[in-house]
């Protein structure tokens, strides 16, 4: 899994703990995961760090709440807060910018830090990014299956399969058994399971924090003028394909690509496409 990768290391930020794992030189490029229960930033990119640390100097974080990070997530501004952890990890790294990759949840965290600090984000590439769209319509059935594996009778092998097979990917006869398991024994972990990092709002302040979490609301988008490249793929379920084309009339400097018979998690379902395209996109000059 960790092919290529150095050792990994947890940096304080904050009050918290963030660990990351680095490989490459040049300029920096961080890998920012998804919010899927039992992700981490490798178990994400294991498809293509190898081939970008050829190039750059590939930053892999496991977000708050997952993997080796410290299980803290501010649910009154969860975007906010992940942008903010992100950010402060390029400060203690000494890291004036960065380009930044960003899948579903790792997608939002990346423009909200675009949005809240520019001077700290090259350029974009987003796939599938969570706040285009979801908040101000029924959640798709994928999304929902997220949202609700640690609700009811709270997380099981089921579900997870349920959410990888069926709804992350296109061909859920891809995903090996040994990766589900990876993924089950972590969503597992007891301080997970106690506070959830990716859940549905609620209380009194619910409706606050889905307009935080809503990126087209207010024009925000129109904000974020860095060269931005969305990869979406064509059969997602999680968050709906749309949102590519929302981006590319919102956003001054958005190329979008549209990938054929591909679910949520295109770097990983598409790794070549993905690898070629960010490679090229990142090196570019205009």
């Amino acid at each position: 899994m960790d092919k290529g990768v150095g050792t990994g290391r947890t940096v304080r930020v904050g009050n918290h703990d963030l660990f990351y794992s680095e490989a490459g030189s040049g300029p920096a490029v961080v890998l920012l995961h998804g919010g899927g229960p039992g992700a981490n930033g490798l178990s994400n990119y294991v498809r293509n760090v190898e081939t970008l640390a050829k190039r750059f100097r590939v930053i892999v974080p496991d977000l708050p709440g997952y993997g080796q990070s410290s299980k803290f997530v501010d649910q009154s501004d969860p975007f906010g807060y992940l942008a903010r952890m992100v950010g402060g990890l390029l400060d203690e790294l000494g890291i004036a910018s960065a380009h930044l990759v960003g899948n579903s949840y790792g997608g939002a965290a990346a423009l909200r830090l675009a949005i809240e600090r520019p001077e700290k984000v090259g350029r974009l590439v987003l796939m599938g990014p969570g706040g285009i769209g979801t908040t101000r319509a029924l959640p798709t059935d994928g999304l929902n299956e997220l949202l609700n594996y640690y609700r009811g009778s709270g997380p099981s092998r089921e579900k997870i399969i349920r959410f990888i097979r069926e709804y992350l990917v296109f061909d859920g006869s891809a995903v090996s058994d040994e990766l589900i398991e990876q993924r089950f024994r972590a969503s597992i972990d007891p301080q997970v399971v106690a506070e959830p990092p990716l859940r549905r709002p609620s209380g009194p302040l619910a409706l606050r924090t889905l307009w935080r979490m809503d990126f087209t609301r207010d024009s925000l988008l129109r904000e974020v003028t860095h060269p931005t490249l969305v990869i979406w793929g064509t059969a997602d379920k999680v968050n709906r394909p749309q949102g590519a084309r929302m981006l590319a009339e919102a956003m001054p400097n958005c190329d979008v690509y549209l990938a054929a018979n591909t679910g949520h998690w295109v770097q990983w379902e598409r790794p070549d496409l993905f690898n070629t395209l960010t490679t090229a996109f990142l090196e570019a000059t205009s």
